[in-house]
């Protein structure tokens, strides 16, 4: 990427090849783009950056096409991350979610970028918040990030988004989930989808009653709206409630909050990187092996306690 500046300087002109070829680079982490990062953040225009999650099978992807859909008719230009998951032994992922979002492919006010898991837990990719900006500073706004789909624990996608997207559906033990720490903590909107289900009035009544008595984090409970997403319905009052969450969700506080997760992922990944890089490292690991040496001191070592 010697041509780096101008590749910048192009998908923030709204070139979508040079697009395409930054968040490459930025996805495989090529240490030439390096020194973009500063001009990628600084190129940023305030986009709202909004996660949806939820466990598999709930039409996450289908929801997003029907939020872009509902968006376009608003007039914005939409950047989509849709984050598939990798396999543990190749690193090769399927990308479904590209194959479901097929719809916006041909709209060039709709940028989707398809991004493996590459391992990662808790739903998104190392580099998805890097991706998120450089969508943010090519003009894209809002940038949704739709997660792998791993169910309670797929929390990560908090730290990163502004507005969290939690999408349930009927009928899935949705009383027994609400009850549990987790995901539903993270909503800023819940969403029930595939309410032409029977039970969906249900398991929203259920959500509404569990989520105004827990106090808390639920001392002003979010939303929860009603939506069948292969048909539209619903879909605008979901975008009018993430657009009134934009708000409360660039608090300072919740902006200082959101800058320390990213820090907090970027140090984690840069020692993790540079304690493999170190000479000593399968030595290490083969002494953990043979528990000749505990992790903890081990971690302490290679990174120069």
């Amino acid at each position: 990427m010697a041509d780096g500046p101008a590749l910048l300087t192009a998908a923030v002109g709204g070139e979508r090849r040079a697009l395409a070829r930054l968040l490459t680079g930025i996805e495989n982490q090529d240490p030439a783009f390096r020194e973009l990062l500063p001009r990628i953040f600084a190129a940023t225009r305030g986009a709202h950056l909004v996660g949806v999650t939820g466990p598999p099978g709930a039409g996450k992807s289908t929801l997003v096409t029907a939020l872009t859909r509902e968006y376009r008719t608003r007039g914005r230009r939409v950047g989509i991350v849709a984050v598939d998951p990798s396999s543990p032994y190749t690193g090769g992922a399927i990308m479904g979610d590209r194959i479901r979002m097929m719809e916006h492919a041909a709209d060039r006010e709709v940028f989707m970028r398809s991004m493996a898991s590459r391992g990662e837990l808790g739903g998104i990719a190392a580099t998805t918040w890097l991706v998120a900006a450089a969508l943010d500073a090519a003009g894209y706004d809002p940038v949704l990030v739709e997660t792998v789909g791993a169910g309670q624990a797929e929390l990560e996608v908090a730290r990163l988004a502004e507005t969290t997207v939690v999408v349930e559906v009927p009928e899935m033990g949705d009383e027994i989930q609400a009850i549990k720490a987790g995901l539903l903590e993270v909503a800023d909107v819940v969403v029930v989808n595939k309410a032409d289900r029977p039970g969906a009035e249900r398991s929203a009544r259920q959500l509404r009653a569990m989520l105004a008595g827990a106090g808390g984090r639920f001392a002003a409970p979010p939303p929860i709206l009603l939506t069948v997403a292969t048909t539209g319905d619903g879909i605008g009052a979901l975008v009018d409630a993430i657009e009134a969450d934009r708000e409360r969700a660039r608090s300072a506080d919740r902006a200082l909050a959101r800058a320390r997760n990213q820090l907090l992922r970027a140090v984690a990944e840069r020692s993790r990187r540079r304690a493999e890089a170190r000479a000593e490292w399968e030595a290490t690991v083969a002494e953990i092996a043979e528990h000749r040496l505990d992790p903890i001191t081990a971690a302490d070592r290679l990174l120069g306690k």
